[in-house]
C-alpha cells in the first residue's frame, strides 16, 4: 500500500486485487474495524482495515488533482475477464480490424501475415485517412468510429474496446455540476404542475451559467440531456407518473423507520371509514342517499371484528359502535350468513370445544370476541373526537394515530373498507 499519508473514508477509491473498488461503509465488529467495498459490478466485499493498510493486495488512489482518469480504471485483464465468450470474440475481431488499419496485418506482425496480406487498400505506405475510409466502408461505420477505436486501442489496448462497466450510466458521462443542478430543478417542480423535459433542460442551462459562469460547465447535447433526465427520473419522479403520485413519492421519509408488527390477536385493531360507490334508498323519503362503511379489523388475524353501514355520513357514535362489536360480535342469525362466520382464533387446533355447552350472549356470535389493546386510527374527525377517546380511556385502550397523509401506515384497513 502507499506509504504516504492518505485519507481512507466512505467514498475513497482503491485498487484491490487489480480491480477498482470504492469504500461504501465502515463497520465495527468484535474482530476489529472493517470496511465494505463495492466494485464496478455493484458487488460488495467486507475486508478488515488492517488488510487494506498492510497488505500488498490493496492500494489507495490518492485524492489529488494530478491523479489521471486512468488511475481510476480497472486493469485490462480485469476488464476483459468480465466479458462473456461472445463479447470476447467480438473484441478479438475488432482488434484484428484495428491492427489491419494501423499496420496492414490483422495479426499486427508481418511475420504472421495471412495469405493476401497486406491488402491493397490497407498497404502501410498509404495515408492513414485512406486506410480509415477503406475500413469504414468495409464495416459500414463512419470514419469517426474507426478513429475512436484506434484511439481506444492506443490508450488502453484491447480493454479500450470493451463495453462500459456495468452500473455506469449516462450520468457518469455528464458534468456532476450539471447533474446536480438538473436534479435541483426537478425537485422544485414537486408542488407545481408537471413540466416538459425541454423546460427543465433550459432552466438547468441558465442556472448553471449564472452559478458557475458561461462555458465553465460542459452542457450535454439534447439527446444526452434527455437520456440523463430519464436516469434522474428514477431518483425523483417528475415527468412520467401523475402529479399526485410524484408528490407522494417526494414526501416519503428519507431515513429508515420501523413499523408496527403484531404478535398476538387484539394487539392492534385497525379502524377506517370510506364512502362507497353505491347508493341506498331511504324508505321514508324514497330518495337515493350515499352510504359510508366503517370497519374494524384485527391486524394479527386479519379478521373483521366490527362493521357498520351508515347513511350520508359517519358519526363518532357509529365508530364507537364498531369498536363495541369487537367485544360483543353480532349474532349469526340476524346479521351474518353461516358461510361468513369467522373461526375462533387463538385456540390450538388440538383443543375441541363442544358448542352445546357454550351459553350466554356469545353462544351464536358471528365471530370471536376480542379485547383490543391498541386502536390504530387516522386523523378523521370521528376518530379524534372526544366521544371515541373517552370510550377508549374507559375501556383501557391505547390510541395510535398514523402519520398525516401517509396511507401506507394503515393500508390493510383502508383496503378492507374500500373493498367491503
Amino acid at each position: 500500500m502507499n506509504r504516504g499519508t492518505v485519507r481512507l473514508g466512505v467514498g475513497s477509491r482503491l485498487v484491490y486485487d487489480g480491480e477498482a473498488v470504492e469504500v461504501v461503509e465502515f463497520a465495527a465488529t468484535a474482530a476489529g474495524n472493517e470496511v465494505v467495498l463495492k466494485d464496478g459490478r455493484e458487488r460488495l466485499l467486507r475486508v478488515a482495515v488492517k488488510e487494506l493498510l498492510f497488505s500488498d493486495r490493496a492500494a489507495v488512489i490518492p485524492e489529488e488533482p494530478g491523479v489521471s482518469a486512468e488511475d481510476l480504471e480497472d486493469v485490462a485483464s480485469v476488464v476483459l475477464s468480465r466479458l462473456d465468450r461472445a463479447e470476447q470474440e467480438r473484441i478479438a475481431d475488432l482488434m484484428g480490424h484495428v491492427r489491419e488499419v494501423r499496420c496492414g496485418y490483422r495479426s499486427g506482425n508481418a511475420e504472421l501475415a495471412a495469405p493476401g496480406e497486406p491488402r491493397p487498400e490497407y498497404d502501410p505506405g498509404l495515408p492513414k485517412m485512406v486506410r480509415y475510409e477503406a475500413k469504414a466502408l468495409e464495416l459500414g461505420v463512419s470514419v469517426r468510429t474507426i478513429k475512436r477505436w484506434v484511439a481506444a486501442v492506443e490508450d488502453r489496448g484491447a480493454a479500450g474496446l470493451a463495453p462500459r462497466a456495468r452500473g455506469t450510466t449516462v450520468l457518469d458521462r455528464c458534468d456532476p455540476r450539471w447533474v446536480e443542478t438538473a436534479l435541483e430543478v426537478m425537485v422544485e417542480y414537486t408542488d407545481q404542475s408537471k413540466p416538459q423535459r425541454n423546460e427543465v433542460i433550459d432552466r438547468t442551462r441558465a442556472r448553471v451559467a449564472v452559478r458557475f459562469g458561461e462555458e465553465a460547465v460542459d452542457i450535454p447535447g439534447k439527446s444526452k440531456a434527455y437520456e440523463a433526465l430519464e436516469e434522474l427520473e428514477r431518483q425523483h419522479p417528475t415527468f412520467r407518473l401523475s402529479t399526485k403520485r410524484n408528490r407522494d413519492i417526494a414526501g416519503r421519509p428519507r431515513g429508515v423507520f420501523g413499523r408496527l408488527r403484531p404478535t398476538r390477536p387484539g394487539e392492534y385493531l385497525l379502524m377506517d371509514t370510506t364512502r362507497l360507490d353505491v347508493f341506498g334508498l331511504d324508505p321514508l323519503t324514497l330518495r337515493w342517499i350515499n352510504c359510508e362503511l366503517s370497519v374494524a379489523m384485527d391486524w394479527y388475524t386479519r379478521c373483521i371484528m366490527g362493521i357498520r353501514l351508515t347513511p350520508v355520513s359517519t358519526k363518532a357514535v357509529d365508530a364507537s359502535s364498531v369498536l363495541f362489536q369487537s367485544y360483543r360480535p353480532l349474532p349469526v342469525a340476524a346479521h351474518w350468513p353461516r358461510e361468513a362466520v369467522w373461526p375462533e382464533h387463538g385456540i390450538p387446533r388440538s383443543v375441541l370445544i363442544d358448542p352445546r355447552v357454550i351459553d350466554g350472549p356469545m353462544a351464536r356470535a358471528g365471530g370471536p370476541a376480542l379485547v383490543p389493546e391498541t386502536v390504530v386510527i387516522d386523523h378523521g374527525k370521528i376518530y379524534v373526537s372526544e366521544h371515541l377517546r373517552s370510550v377508549c380511556a374507559r375501556m383501557g385502550i391505547s390510541i395510535q394515530p398514523v402519520r398525516l397523509r401517509t396511507g401506507r401506515d394503515k393500508p390493510l384497513a383502508s383496503y378492507c373498507a374500500s373493498s367491503g
